[in-house]
């Protein structure tokens, strides 16, 4: 994953922090096959250390303020990280991060399939963490003109195959013209 620019993110979260969460803040879909159900969690950020029931997703109070910490919070914020076992500190200066450990623990406790979240930029667009447990996906190419990664969208059949159209970055038109 792109290295985080810890004093712009933190800016970033600052501003967006002190509006309204009103959006749904995690949606399990799914698809039934020859071998059974198969569920997707769909989110914005990332697990929680105090997530012990999908129920408490459901849960949330919307509109509400975002907290500085607790489940919300790590809901929006939380992200994953391929160097630990267990629960981490963010570089971000909110929230956690997690281990391959972590999704798997959850994908089982709760049988699910897959986490699919956004929040986090990623070079190609997408990135699988965990064994292909997890997907990130970000869909802002060339995210604030300045990371240049490419960005992606995911699209689901009916038995949760997952395909990806990548978002190429368009070109720097001072790039272009250095190499005329």
């Amino acid at each position: 994953m792109v290295e985080h620019q810890a004093v712009g993110i933190r800016a970033r979260r600052a501003e967006t922090s002190s509006r309204r969460a009103c959006l749904p803040v995690g949606v399990v879909g799914g698809a039934s096959g020859p071998e059974g159900g198969q569920q997707i969690l769909c989110m914005h950020g990332g697990l929680s250390p105090e997530l012990k029931s999908l129920e408490q997703i459901k849960r949330v109070a919307r509109p509400t303020d975002v907290p500085d910490s607790g489940l919300l919070c790590d809901l929006l914020w939380a992200d994953p990280d391929k160097d630990i076992q267990g629960w981490g500190e963010n570089d971000r200066g909110v929230s956690y991060t997690f281990g391959p450990d972590c999704v798997t623990e959850f994908l089982q406790k709760h049988d699910l399939d897959l986490v699919c979240r956004a929040h986090q930029v990623v070079e190609e667009g997408y990135e699988f963490f965990a064994k292909r447990q997890l997907v990130t996906i970000f869909s802002a190419p060339n995210y604030c003109g300045e990371f240049e990664n490419a960005g992606a969208m995911m699209s689901v059949d009916e038995t949760l195959m997952c395909s990806f159209q990548i978002l190429k970055p368009a070109e720097n038109k001072a790039k272009a013209a250095a190499r005329r």
